[in-house]
């Protein structure tokens, strides 16, 4: 972006509006204007600007001293979703995959330093984290972050390395930059990643990446167990081959849609 940047291209305006939206979370819903300016690192004048504009779009609404988002910003992730038609064509795959396993399964793409969850087929929750479309978690200890990662250009892949705050969310996830490029490394080889507890307590998941039409890996596809009900031999053994025939069978579909 430094070039376009140079050139004239970049339209720092609309970067910061879409710094303001992304300020908002989970965990601060509701900003007054002097946090969304500390929260961006813009002044309180350009973030009132920027807030009042997104206001009278109707992507933000304030109580007169704090602003939170509407429902009007789904519509962003919504336009994402629908030129990817992968809640569409994956959704039988994926009913049918939870099915015979009877295992929750999602589908997430990557957006660096996370993932995102493009849909899901919950069955009992089973994790403390509540998840949905537009849901984000860390690349790092998740099956479809290493999946992803693994589908990285080599110097991608080594830039999130050098730069990645990778935590100890467990006893047992990986932090270490030279033991997770070892980690990737071997989804890449195995073609899916099996994690064990790294992202939460009793949660193991495998994934599998979705192929596009030139074979780069556009998604990865999961199936999530509860630790009680499953061993990292019997997920191997008895999802492992519904889970890649899946991915196969999503990856197809896209194809013959003439997509991605």
């Amino acid at each position: 972006m430094a070039g376009e940047a140079s050139s004239g291209t970049f339209l720092q305006g609309l970067e910061r509006g879409l710094a303001v939206i992304r300020a908002f979370s989970a965990e601060a819903p509701a900003l007054t204007l002097s946090e969304v300016a500390r929260e961006v690192g813009i002044t309180p004048a350009t973030a009132r600007r920027i807030l009042l504009t997104l206001s009278e779009l109707g992507y933000v609404r304030t109580d007169g001293r704090q602003f939170s988002l509407t429902p009007r910003v789904l519509a962003l992730g919504w336009a994402y979703l629908s030129s990817l038609d992968l809640g569409e064509l994956a959704g039988p795959f994926m009913e049918e995959l939870s099915a015979i396993t009877r295992e929750s399964c999602s589908i997430a793409t990557l957006d660096l330093p996370d993932i995102v969850y493009v849909a899901r087929v919950p069955t009992s929750r089973i994790m403390t984290v509540a998840l949905g479309v537009g849901a984000r978690l860390p690349a790092y200890p998740t099956s479809m972050g290493r999946v992803l990662l693994a589908g990285l250009p080599p110097a991608d892949l080594d830039a999130y390395l050098a730069d990645v705050q990778a935590e100890p969310l467990t006893d047992r996830t990986v932090t270490n930059p030279t033991a997770l490029r070892e980690v990737v490394d071997q989804a890449r080889t195995d073609g899916y990643a099996l994690v064990d507890q790294e992202l939460e307590l009793g949660l193991r998941s495998l994934a599998a990446p979705i192929h596009n039409s030139r074979g780069r890996t556009i998604a990865a596809l999961n199936v999530s167990a509860h630790a009680s009900r499953s061993t990292p031999d019997s997920l191997s053994q008895e999802v492992l081959p519904h889970l890649l025939h899946a991915a196969t069978q999503i990856t197809t579909a896209l194809k013959h849609r003439g997509h991605l």
